[in-house]
């Protein structure tokens, strides 16, 4: 699934307003780090990102702005963001700005990575959707801006499912059925890749899974719980019965040609992951369409928060000596039109709704019509009522990067049938609650 992450309500990311003690290990930077700049010219600062339309975002800013200016450097992907990050903390010289996504915020505050910089943001709240707001804030604090909104959804090769008389699954027992009949003409219905792991995480969070949660003065911990084991169920009945692909994002465009040569027939996607497709495809434009996220039998529409890509902030480091600047380019980035429309189209940026108050009216503009032809229309409904369809219970743990490392590494055992997703699962309860009292944090579990 390749989820990032974006979404309207956002999962909190941290535990916003509860000053408990134990929670967080943070150690506080020094802010060391050097802005370029001289006594007569302006100040840069160093941007990271990895999405696109960012270079043409900060060529509008920097043609706007004439005492601060910004010096992109451009990051592979999400993951590589936390590598290369990690480095650049240890060695005090982190950019001043970053992009990143809700789940890692509250394991760099831990780290003392990020900057403090309430004082400048706080006053903007209403021009953010409540649940994005907080995706940036860690006990009451903020440490950067909300970028992104994630609506959830289904993409579907209509000819295909047309071809063999299938409807688009409403529930994961229809998806599986699905599969199994595509499966009979050399058809996969999704794409597990080794590597991501995000899969099992959004099906859990959407079945009503708790891997992490304040528990009085502690974190709680839990891979285990009721509706981990339900998502876990429908995983393993997807790689058991070999109806998915395997294919790894490492390789981008072998996975964007095995879509639209229809190879893989569906994928549960945000507005971002169009983007690729439009770039990439060469046969089906036209061929796709929209419809709900699946759900579990028996249970109210309901979608995952997202994760990687999704649910995307702007932070601020602890290095960063500008951070008045720092804070005013990062909500510049969030709220100016020109700057938004540029990153919502999946054409000239990365197909994400902003996480703005009025993010409804963007979805035109998100959604691709020369992906969707006809479907283009009824698309922005269901793109619509995913945004009021996401949950909002989930929390991202102190150490997040740390654990979602460890999960990959399992995870592909997963995919290649070396063991099972209970096997994982298991693992995982034990190395998290390990891990954090490695680093001094109250934990139960």
């Amino acid at each position: 699934m390749n989820f990032t992450i974006p979404r309207r309500r956002f999962a909190s990311a941290a535990v916003a307003g509860i000053a408990l003690t134990g929670l967080l290990a943070a150690c506080g930077g020094s802010g060391s780090g050097e802005d370029s700049s001289d006594s007569s010219g302006p100040v840069t600062l160093d941007f990271w990102g990895w999405a696109n339309g960012q270079e043409a975002m900060v060529k509008a800013f920097n043609a706007s702005h004439k005492d601060v200016q910004l010096k992109y450097t451009k990051v592979t992907d999400q993951l590589t963001m936390q590598k290369q990050l990690t480095n650049a903390v240890k060695a005090g010289n982190a950019p001043c700005l970053v992009q990143n996504t809700g789940e890692y915020v509250t394991s760099w505050v831990s780290q003392g990575a990020l900057a403090d910089i309430t004082e400048y943001v706080e006053g903007e709240k209403d021009k953010f959707n409540p649940g994005s707001w907080t995706t940036a804030q860690v006990q009451g604090k903020f440490y950067g801006v909300p970028t992104s909104s994630s609506p959830n959804f289904t993409i579907y090769r209509t000819d295909i499912f047309e071809k063999y008389g299938i409807e688009p699954p409403a529930t994961w027992d229809d998806f599986i059925a699905a599969g199994k009949e595509l499966k009979k003409h050399n058809v996969k219905i999704t794409n597990y890749a080794g590597e991501d792991p995000s899969t099992l995480e959004v099906l859990a969070m959407q079945a009503g899974a708790h891997w992490y949660s304040i528990d009085g003065d502690a974190w709680k911990v839990d891979f285990q719980d009721e509706g981990t084991l339900k998502a876990a169920k429908v995983i393993q009945e997807v790689i058991d019965n070999d109806l998915n692909s395997k294919l790894s994002f490492a390789d981008y465009a072998a996975v964007q040609r095995n879509y639209d040569n229809g190879g893989t027939a569906t994928r549960q996607i945000s507005t971002w992951q169009m983007a690729g497709m439009v770039q990439n495809f060469t046969k089906s434009f036209g061929d796709w369409a929209l419809s709900p996220w699946p759900t579990f039998k028996g249970e109210a529409a309901k979608t995952p928060a997202g994760t990687n890509l999704t649910a995307s902030v702007t932070l601020v480091t602890e290095d960063c000596k500008s951070r008045q600047q720092a804070a005013e380019a990062a909500l510049w980035m969030s709220t100016d039109t020109t700057a938004v429309k540029t990153m919502a189209s999946p054409e000239t940026g990365n197909g994400v709704m902003p996480a703005l108050a009025d993010s409804d009216t963007y979805v035109p503009e998100a959604i691709s019509e020369k992906l969707l032809g006809k479907n283009y229309e009824p698309a922005q409904t269901v793109v619509k009522d995913s945004l009021g369809a996401v949950t909002t219970d989930w929390t991202f743990g102190p150490n997040w990067t740390a654990m979602f490392t460890e999960m990959q590494a399992g995870w592909a055992k997963v995919v290649s049938k070396e063991q099972k997703v209970t096997d994982l699962l298991a693992h995982m309860q034990e190395w998290t609650v390990n891990d954090l009292k490695s680093r001094g944090i109250s934990v139960k579990g």
